[in-house]
C-alpha cells in the first residue's frame, strides 16, 4: 500500500541560544509554530530490502544523510518490518531556508510508513525516533504552537495561537545553521571588529558575555514564556494593551499579541543579518507593511510576517515581489488543523 503525506513547515516565534554543550549542540530557547505550506512525501513499501529516496531536487540528497532514510531505517527496525522502502519526495519549500523542511519530510515519511505497513509505533517510539534523527523533528509529531527547550528536540504543547494569515519570504539565499552557530560563538566570545581592511565590519554588539550569561538568558526566555502562559490563562474581560490598539480583544487573538508583547527574539538575526543585509531589508518590509511580528525563521533564510488579516498579508507579499524577492502567503495551523490536514491525503 503507497501513502501520500504532506510535510508541513515551521517558524520560529523567538528563538535563544545558550551554552555549546558537551554533546557540541547548543542549549536553545524557542516556540515552534507549524504553517501551512508543505511538501507532499509519497511512500510504499515493496518486495525487496534497502531504502530508494526519489525527487527531483538535486540539492535533496538520495543517500543514507537524508532525513527520511534515517527515520524510516530506524522505524522497520523497531516495527521488526521487511521490504525495499521507496520514498519520493516533492519539495516545495526552500532547502536550508529555516522552514524545518527536511525535518517536516522526516515525520512525514514516518507517518507513510506506519501507514503503509498497517502498524504503529507507541508515541514514546514515535518521538525517541525522531530525537536520533534530528533536534527539530519531534515538533512535527505535535503542531500547532510548541515549546522547543534542551537542544529544540525536547518539545511541549503550548496553548495554541489563533490560525493567524502570515507571508513568508524567501530569498534566493541559503543560510548554513552550522556556520550561524560558529558565528554565534565567536561573537559573544569577542567584541572589536572582525575582518581587516575595507571588509572589517563591527562585530555584534552581544560582546564579552560573562560565563553565566547564557544561562541567564535561557532563564530570561523561560520567565517570558512562563508570563505568558499565566495571561493566557486570565479570560481577558476586557482588551488590553496591544489588542486594545487592534480593537480586537477576543482571547484567541490576544494570545498572539501577548507573546509578541513579552520582546520575544531570534538570536540567529545578530549574526545573521549582518552577513546578510538584504534579510533585515525584507523584514523591515515587512515591519512598514504592518506586520504584527516580523522575524527571521531559524537560522534563515525564510522570513516571515504575521498580520492581522489575509488582505494585509497580501499586499506586503506583493510589495516583497515587486522589490524581486519571492513571497508566499498562507496561515499559521492550529494543532487540530494540523492533525486534519496531515490525516487528510489519500494513497
Amino acid at each position: 500500500m503507497a501513502a501520500r503525506v504532506p510535510s508541513f513547515a515551521k517558524i520560529n516565534l523567538g528563538l535563544h541560544i545558550g551554552h555549546l554543550r558537551d554533546d557540541g549542540f547548543h542549549q536553545l530557547r524557542t516556540v515552534y509554530q507549524t504553517v501551512a505550506l508543505h511538501d507532499v512525501i509519497r511512500i510504499s513499501v515493496e518486495r525487496g530490502s534497502g531504502i530508494e529516496i526519489r525527487g527531483k531536487d538535486p540539492r535533496v540528497p538520495k543517500d543514507s544523510t537524508n532525513t527520511c532514510w534515517k527515520i524510516a531505517e530506524r522505524a522497520m527496525a523497531a516495527l521488526k518490518a521487511k521490504g525495499r522502502v521507496v520514498i519520493e519526495i516533492e519539495k516545495r519549500l526552500p532547502v536550508q531556508g529555516g522552514l524545518g523542511g527536511a525535518s517536516g519530510n522526516a515525520v512525514a515519511a514516518l507517518l507513510g510508513l506506519e501507514r503503509s505497513l498497517r502498524r504503529q509505533l507507541s508515541v514514546a517510539d514515535r518521538l525517541r525516533i525522531a530525537a536520533e534523527v534530528g533536534s527539530d523533528i519531534p515538533l512535527f509529531l505535535v503542531g500547532g504552537t510548541i515549546l522547543g527547550v534542551g537542544r529544540g528536540e525536547e518539545v511541549y504543547p503550548l496553548p495554541d495561537l489563533a490560525a493567524t494569515p502570515c507571508v513568508i519570504a524567501l530569498p534566493e539565499i541559503a543560510v548554513s545553521t552550522p556556520k550561524a552557530f560558529a558565528d554565534w560563538d565567536e561573537n559573544i566570545a569577542e567584541d572589536g571588529y572582525a575582518g581587516t581592511g575595507e571588509d572589517a565590519r563591527p562585530r555584534i554588539a552581544v560582546a564579552k558575555l560573562t560565563a553565566s550569561a547564557p544561562s541567564d538568558r535561557m532563564s530570561l526566555f523561560s520567565r517570558e514564556i512562563s508570563a505568558w502562559l499565566s495571561a493566557a490563562e486570565i479570560k481577558h474581560s476586557r482588551a488590553s494593551g496591544v489588542s486594545a490598539r487592534l480593537k480586537r480583544g477576543g482571547r484567541a487573538e490576544s494570545l498572539l499579541l501577548d507573546l509578541v508583547r513579552t520582546g520575544i527574539e531570534n538570536d540567529f538575526e545578530k549574526v545573521v543579518f549582518p552577513e546578510y543585509p538584504e534579510l533585515r531589508e525584507v523584514k523591515s518590509v515587512l515591519e512598514r507593511a504592518g506586520a504584527i511580528y516580523a522575524s527571521l525563521s531559524g537560522s534563515g533564510s525564510a522570513i516571515y510576517g504575521l498580520f492581522a488579516t489575509r488582505e494585509k498579508a497580501a499586499a506586503a507579499a506583493k510589495k516583497l515581489e515587486r522589490q524581486g524577492t519571492r513571497a508566499v502567503v498562507t496561515s499559521t495551523l492550529t494543532r487540530r488543523q494540523y492533525w486534519r490536514k496531515l490525516l487528510a491525503f489519500s494513497s
